[in-house]
């Protein structure tokens, strides 16, 4: 596995609650292939008093049936963070 770190720009489309569909990075469209965990589950169990962190891990595959994780922080609703991308 390999670890890319990204911050470029990626643009994130999120459903009506707020949960990542798809995304467009490095001109490739990416669909969102399984259950996006939001990363408070994931990164912050069994810290007494975790801080709120807005953000999803996911699988992506691609339309040529290549899939990566994506890990994206939403900052806002209209803006996405990219933190990294696994192969």
């Amino acid at each position: 596995m390999s670890i890319v770190r990204a911050t470029d720009n990626v643009t994130v489309w999120l459903d009506d609650s707020g949960v990542p569909a798809r995304l467009l990075w490095e001109g490739t469209r990416w669909r969102v292939t399984d259950a996006p965990t939001p990363l408070d589950d994931i990164l912050l169990a069994g810290i007494a008093h975790p801080p709120h962190v807005n953000g999803w891990p996911f699988q992506g595959t691609n339309d040529e049936g290549e899939s990566r994780v994506f890990d994206v922080k939403v900052a806002t609703r209209q803006e996405c963070v990219l933190m990294g991308v696994y192969d």
